[in-house]
């Protein structure tokens, strides 16, 4: 256990040091709300079912914060590692690579967390945001999206041949889903075809059951959703415990 804690602590101190990780993860997402939030304001309006739009647009948001570890920083720093051959080297140490997936997992989570707390925390003190479900499900499907975003990060860390292949995969998976999810404009707003497009996304499914518990909508509307998300986020394990290679 104290080997895990020092190897997360290291993990820790290498995450925040990287301006992208803290720009995208804790910056880009305030900024987003900020800039909708100021257009739209947060009145009640019947285009959001009588909920104002900071309202609606906020869990998507956690789905963005959730992407941006689970697609881009998880897989391409396990891929750089790989690469520099850094999990070897720990295959010949007591403590072996295990830890430091499960050091990026923990990390990429604290600091996915910590990311939505600010931006609830700040839609709060600007928007007057409100939540109207249940906080114990709401952080059920919270983490659940994070089980299956981070599933998808370690297999394409898994299936990629390097870092410079891991970050054209992840380029080409988070930004078409970051737009075409709903986790940055809703998805009522789109054409037909695109939200036909949204239904291949898993991040879809973990905006659409985290905005329907925000704003008090029942569990049981959103069991597709929930069985998406649990489904693929085993086959993604299986996938990546399958192709996964420390070297």
């Amino acid at each position: 256990m104290k080997k895990l804690v020092s190897t997360i602590k290291v993990e820790w101190s290498l995450n925040i040091r990287n301006f992208l990780n803290v720009f995208f993860s804790l910056v880009f997402p305030v900024m987003m709300l900020l800039l909708f939030g100021s257009i739209y304001g947060n009145e009640p309006s019947t285009y959001y079912g009588g909920y104002g739009s900071v309202d609606v647009l906020t869990p998507g948001y956690l789905g963005m914060v959730i992407a941006v570890a689970g697609l881009m920083t998880l897989p391409i720093t396990l891929s750089q590692y790989r690469e520099r051959k850094i999990l070897k080297r720990f295959k010949a140490t007591p403590m072996g690579p295990k830890e430091i997936l499960i050091s990026q997992f923990v990390v990429n989570t604290v600091v996915t967390m910590i990311s939505s707390l600010i931006l609830i925390v700040v839609g709060i003190i600007v928007f007057h945001l409100k939540f109207y479900g249940n906080v114990l499900l709401m952080l059920l499907a919270y983490l659940l999206v994070v089980i299956n975003l981070f599933s998808l990060g370690l297999c394409i860390a898994s299936i990629s041949k390097n870092a410079k292949a891991a970050l054209a995969i992840s380029y080409v998976i988070y930004f078409p889903m970051l737009f075409l999810s709903g986790a940055t404009l809703p998805l009522e707003f789109m054409p037909n075809g695109i939200k036909m497009i949204s239904k291949g996304l898993p991040l879809t499914y973990g905006v659409e059951l985290m905005k329907g518990l925000w704003l008090g909508k029942a569990l049981s509307d959103f069991t597709m959703h929930i069985g998406v998300l649990l489904l693929l986020s085993l086959v993604l394990i299986i996938i990546s415990y399958k192709t996964f290679k420390y070297e």
